[in-house]
């Protein structure tokens, strides 16, 4: 049964819009089984939601991502978690990560301009009680994104012409 669960979590990695007769199909199963396995990892918080990946650079939507390192000083009895679940909480924020190495969380945000992601670290993450240092670094370009190629190059389709 473990591994069907398995199946079902790598193909709606790759295309949650698969539906549940797709699945079905795929794996030579009920859709009633899949349906009812898919509730199960819902409920046990192993598939915690479904996103699509934008390339917003070929939208009219102007938008700044940004990769916030973060030194933190952990709460006595919490650890991390305490600090983490005020982060998280701020719309801006799009992924948080607790890390290894040099500094402790890796927060994501998204803004419309550096002036907004700057002020957001300024006025909201950086006084936070427990946050130690912050280190902001702008995305420039996305090359892949939760898997998926964002951008990809175009060949050159142009005859070559010799003389």
């Amino acid at each position: 049964m473990q591994s069907k669960k398995t199946e079902i979590l790598r193909m709606i990695r790759n295309n949650a819009k698969l539906t549940v007769k797709d699945i079905a199909v795929m794996l030579g199963s009920e859709e009633e089984e899949v349906n009812t396995l898919i509730k199960e990892m819902e409920d046990e918080q192993i598939i915690c939601g479904y996103n699509t990946v934008i390339n917003w650079d070929k939208t009219d939507d102007e938008r700044v991502t940004a990769l916030i390192e973060v030194k933190v000083q952990p709460q006595r009895g919490e650890g991390f978690d305490r600090i983490a679940e005020r982060i998280y909480n701020y719309e801006e924020v799009t992924s948080l990560y607790l890390m290894s190495g040099g500094f402790d969380m890796t927060v994501f945000i998204e803004g419309k301009t550096m002036k907004e992601v700057a002020q957001f670290v300024a006025r909201k993450l950086s006084p936070m009680d427990g946050v130690l240092s912050t280190s902001t670094h702008f995305v420039l370009k996305k090359y892949k994104e939760a898997g998926t190629k964002v951008e990809q190059r175009k060949k050159d389709e142009r005859q070559v012409v010799t003389a």
